[in-house]
């Protein structure tokens, strides 16, 4: 693939999936085709010990869209994300993970809303398909984090699309599920313009969720904790438009309004 900025890059983090990746891969580059997006997948093989990475490796045969990293050991969804952030190509760059939970031409229809903001934040609609109990926590979750970050969102663990550029400057501390309302809150408390929109999940046909786990919900504890840290102890996160990162939307629409007045 030529070095010339992408429209999208996919992230595409695969532990033990010899039993969807080649779909969630499939599922994609179909996804990239209708919604006419020039894109990328980086499958981020984190510490498999099943075929996972021999399935992909199969898929990038004469598919010059899609490309690896390896971890040799798991190091977490969070740090596959940010491993696959930092060699992407893509202007943009979102999650969809390698167990084909995710319908991709759902997650990804939305992708045009680029061209106003600079984060589009998915929730899910059809919560059924996940059990009452993880529901539960979800609720508790989003409760907490909107309670305690004075924010209002409806989701923050979803396929959420970020303009790179605003990635760039982001300091970041959790390797684990907590990743991703970390990025959020610190991005939102900056003054970052979000769309939030609805999308529906596919039943996973294989494999469990290791989302609730004791040693995962121990990651989210700690990252919560350091994420209060980080927005009321630190002048970082303060709304401060001058801010911006350059190439924003934000940047642009803040700008083409102070000169309107």
């Amino acid at each position: 693939m030529d070095k010339k900025i992408l429209d999208l890059t996919v992230v595409m983090p695969a532990l033990n999936e010899e039993q969807n990746i080649i779909s969630a891969i499939d599922s994609t580059l179909k996804a990239f085709e209708s919604l006419h997006i020039n894109g990328e997948i980086i499958i981020v093989n984190d510490g498999s010990s099943d075929k996972t990475e021999e399935l992909a490796s199969g898929m990038m045969q004469g598919e010059n869209r899609v490309r690896m990293v390896r971890h040799e050991i798991p190091r977490g969804i969070g740090a596959s994300f940010w491993d696959g952030v930092k060699i992407s190509d893509g202007d943009a760059v979102v999650l969809i993970p390698g167990d084909n939970e995710v319908d991709s031409e759902e997650a990804l229809r939305y992708f045009p809303l680029m061209q106003h903001v600079d984060i589009v934040i998915p929730f899910v609609y059809n919560r059924e398909v996940r059990n009452p109990f993880r529901n539960f926590l979800s609720s508790v979750f989003i409760f907490i984090i909107n309670v305690t970050f004075r924010v209002n969102l409806n989701y923050t663990n979803g396929t959420v699309i970020y303009r790179k550029s605003v990635l760039s400057k982001l300091s970041h501390y959790s390797n684990g599920f907590f990743y991703q309302a970390e990025s959020l809150i610190k991005l939102i408390k900056k003054g970052y313009l979000f769309a939030e929109v609805p999308y529906y999940l596919q039943r996973r046909k294989f494999g469990s969720s290791t989302a609730v786990n004791y040693p995962s919900l121990y990651r989210v504890a700690k990252g919560y904790f350091n994420l209060i840290k980080a927005i009321y102890l630190s002048a970082d996160y303060a709304n401060d438009k001058s801010q911006f990162n350059e190439g924003s939307i934000s940047s642009k629409r803040y700008k083409a309004y102070e000169d309107k007045q």
